[in-house]
């Protein structure tokens, strides 16, 4: 039996300061990514009772009498709440009569805000803060921000270099503890395997009413093979047998679930953003890998299915370092109409951008910049640091304020 490290969690400081202010703080993210380990640790520290909605008794009793339940809890952790939608109600009226900080600590493997009559009714009284699966920054107990030094302008110092044969088998683990835990590739594959057919065997239930699941499966590896592309539903549908309605409500049900995100294009004008095609991203890059059975082998052998799943992995990363900045930032994408591109373009608060550009190789040609040379242009003052990221050990600098950096300084340190 595989014996799981506890690991260091960015974002436990920001569930502290919440529960400080805060009656209700929900811990959202993909089951198995560490949300229970995380709160009955801060249950245990905070003297707070644990129960959780796995429990079918303790389901049961939420579902009958969720007034009830909640009357009995004073301070409580509630793990899995989007098992028991029913309680979030009864919890908005037991804090509506007592607004102390710190009252639930709940956690949702499925986003509890999208689902019907929630939203509304916690409105003002939850915090909500996002656990993903680990970032390669807490697997080696690094605490600095990518995303907040590069708009500091610095780049991160890559201590430990991860090139070749060790960045692949990066890529293919992803972030999930358990998969983390797994001594081989082989174990780690079946491992993918079974939390995704338990997702759209149980948990889909939780958050949709679909009557053909056997559908999800298939449907599920075609959107694998479109990971960071600009997703076309009619397209994606007719090629499962689904009409382009039926693909985008799974399409949402799947971000819902934390599995994929839909990522907007960046432009001057925010309007433009909301009617261009958004591109899908798979939030891990494991699970990714799994549903494209891609190897170590076949990447040592042939590199052209390699690039969708490094950029996954480094939109991961991004995304993880975003729930846990000091900043406020977006992660968006580049495309015009000349086909330049840029793969990840980070915005804050005020418009400012940081942009990167994911490489598989080891050597830079001037090609590869030019998706970066064309949005510094078009962005102008906004356009803060550009950044290639590639298979290699040098931060060298390029011109025009945009630099080559090595992909594992994702996970660097400060200097």
């Amino acid at each position: 039996m595989s014996t799981i490290p506890l690991y260091s969690r960015g974002i436990q400081s920001q569930i502290a300061e919440a529960l400080l202010d805060t009656p209700v703080v929900l811990v959202a993210g993909p089951r198995q990514a560490g949300k229970t380990t995380l709160v009955r640790q801060i249950a245990e520290q905070r003297q707070l009772q644990y129960v959780t909605m796995d429990d079918e008794l303790m389901r049961l009793s939420a579902q009958q009498d969720p007034v009830g339940m909640i009357r009995s809890l004073d301070r409580a952790v509630i793990d899995e709440i989007q098992r028991a939608p029913q309680l979030l109600l009864a919890i908005k009226k037991s804090v509506d009569e007592d607004r102390r900080p710190g009252r639930f600590l709940l956690t949702g493997s499925a986003n509890v805000m999208a689902l019907p009559t929630v939203a509304d009714s916690l409105a003002g009284r939850m915090e909500t803060v996002s656990l993903l699966p680990l970032s390669q920054s807490e697997i080696e107990s690094h605490s600095a921000n990518w995303i907040d030094s590069a708009f500091a302008g610095n780049i991160l110092n890559t201590t430990q270099p991860a090139i070749g044969r060790d960045l692949i088998e990066r890529v293919l683990r992803g972030g999930y503890p358990e998969v983390i835990s797994r001594a081989t590739s082989r174990r780690r594959s079946a491992w993918s395997r079974q939390y995704i057919d338990a997702l759209i065997q149980r948990d889909v239930r939780d958050v949709a009413s679909i009557e053909k699941l056997d559908q999800l499966p298939r449907f599920l590896r075609a959107l694998a093979q479109t990971a960071g592309q600009m997703c076309n539903y009619t397209q994606l549908g007719g090629q499962t047998g689904l009409d382009g309605k039926t693909a985008s409500r799974y399409v949402s049900i799947f971000e819902h679930m934390y599995l994929l995100k839909r990522v907007d294009v960046w432009a001057h004008n925010r309007l433009s953003r909301v009617v261009k095609t958004p591109k899908l991203q798979f939030i891990d890059s494991g699970l990714l890998s799994t549903l494209l059975d891609l190897t170590a082998e076949e990447i040592q052998r042939d590199r052209t299915r390699f690039g969708n799943a490094l950029e996954t992995f480094v939109f991961g990363e991004l995304l993880k370092h975003t729930t846990t900045a000091e900043g406020d930032y977006r992660l968006l994408y580049y495309r015009d109409a000349d086909k330049f591109e840029v793969d990840i373009v980070i915005e804050n608060t005020v418009g400012d951008l940081v942009c990167v550009e994911v490489k598989a190789a080891a050597s830079i040609r001037e090609s590869d910049l030019r998706g970066l040379r064309k949005l510094a242009d078009i962005a102008g003052d906004q356009f803060k640091l550009g950044v290639l990221l590639y298979d290699g050990t040098k931060t060298l600098p390029l011109g025009d304020g945009i630099w080559a950096a090595p992909l594992s300084s994702l996970w660097g340190t400060l200097a």
